[in-house]
């Protein structure tokens, strides 16, 4: 029983040290950013990174999107690998590293989507000085509640205390505001009102106004001048999965493909669609690939749902429980003709079936999981960005 208690009292104390030893690298770090947000998030946090770069402040950012890295100061990247799985314990261990290198700022991405597991990251990790939720959307509704209400309660438990908070987010900031409130830190609603179309073509992929109009708005806080934070953000390299395109031309047929496998919830994944095709007219195939994971049935329903409401001319079902995804889009009253089961077959032979779609111009959208085990979703978009650079 003796040893019992003091392995115990050991064990707590070699915890109170290592919180204590954390907290001495947080606040070794005087502007410390934390993004969370149902979209955008790794978006958001290169171009803050950017932009805080260009002001000659020195950064260290972190995203946790489709592929997971530490944006260095000299704005180089490296990987982050994981032998275990994400675990937000991570964001620990980023703070460690990004001390040693003494930086002014730190932009990190919010990895946790479980409601206590984000209270906790800001609480006991980030601590955060400014804190950014880019919007509230409809995902994950098994661990974040079944309305945007409660989507939008939980993304706010990283709303800094004492601090400013900064969102795009527009029918929910009434709650956002409230729970600010309480906490003694100010909320600003953003709005994209002046970031024109002439700017936004400067980016080398499809960026959202939203965005940069939020990314601005928290440089501008810590010091940046507009021009300066701009300029920053337009050479960033993008995210893996941000929004991009890529054509290619046959003899006889056009081809463009757009990566939306980022903007898995319904919302956004309709608004980008309709996006991207509003201005497609005359003998143009529109072509919807699904690509499904065995665990996240639930959004492969959602995305299903979304068809009813958007002109396509055919639904292509990739990836994995691609018989189960096909019965449900029949039974919800999608043409069977309009919706075709492929699962993994080789990216030539997928090619080849887009192919006989097309007459004369097809426009490919990429939609729903990229990380699948088989990392399918992750090849679709390398085939495409072959083709379109000439490799195949």
């Amino acid at each position: 029983m003796y040893v019992l208690i003091v392995a115990t009292l050991v064990l707590i104390s070699n915890w109170a040290l290592e919180y204590y030893r954390h907290l001495r690298y947080v606040n070794a770090i005087p502007i410390r950013i934390h993004v969370n947000g149902t979209r955008g998030k790794s978006s958001l946090t290169r171009l803050i990174s950017s932009g805080l770069r260009a002001g000659n402040l020195v950064t260290v950012g972190k995203t946790t999107g489709t592929l997971p890295r530490i944006l260095l100061p000299d704005g180089k990247e490296s990987s982050i690998v994981r032998l275990m799985g994400a675990n937000i314990i991570e964001q620990k261990y980023i703070f460690r590293y990004a001390a040693s290198l003494k930086p002014d700022a730190i932009v990190i991405e919010c990895m946790a989507v479980n409601p206590a597991y984000q209270w906790i990251t800001e609480r006991k990790f980030v601590r955060s000085t400014i804190g950014v939720i880019t919007n509230a959307r409809p995902d994950h509704l098994d661990l974040m509640g079944s309305t945007v209400q409660s989507v939008t309660m939980c993304l706010s438990n990283t709303i800094p205390n004492k601090g400013v908070c900064f969102t795009a987010e527009d029918e929910q900031f009434h709650l956002m505001k409230r729970v600010a409130k309480s906490r003694n830190t100010d909320i600003y609603k953003i709005r994209p009102v002046d970031v024109t179309d002439e700017e936004m073509e400067k980016f080398s992929y499809i960026e959202h106004k939203d965005n940069v109009q939020l990314a601005l708005a928290v440089c501008q806080r810590a010091g940046i001048s507009r021009e300066v934070a701009l300029k920053g953000m337009q050479s960033s390299n993008p995210d893996p999965g941000a929004l991009k395109k890529y054509s290619h031309q046959t003899k006889d047929k056009k081809y463009t493909f757009y990566n939306v496998f980022a903007a898995n919830d319904p919302s956004s994944t309709e608004f980008i669609y309709n996006m991207v095709t509003k201005n497609l007219n005359g003998n143009i195939t529109k072509i919807l690939i699904l690509n499904n994971r065995a665990d996240r049935f639930f959004r492969s329903q959602q995305l299903v749902d979304i068809c009813h409401n958007i002109q396509y001319d055919y639904l292509i079902l990739t990836g994995e429980i691609c018989d189960k995804v096909f019965n449900y889009a029949i039974q919800e009253g999608l043409p069977q003709g309009k919706v075709l089961e492929i699962g993994q077959i080789p990216m030539d032979d997928l090619y080849k079936k887009i192919s006989n779609l097309v007459s004369q111009e097809g426009h490919v959208i990429g939609i729903g999981n990229i990380a699948d085990k088989a990392k399918y979703g992750a090849s679709i978009v390398k085939h495409f960005k072959n083709k379109s650079n000439g490799k195949n």
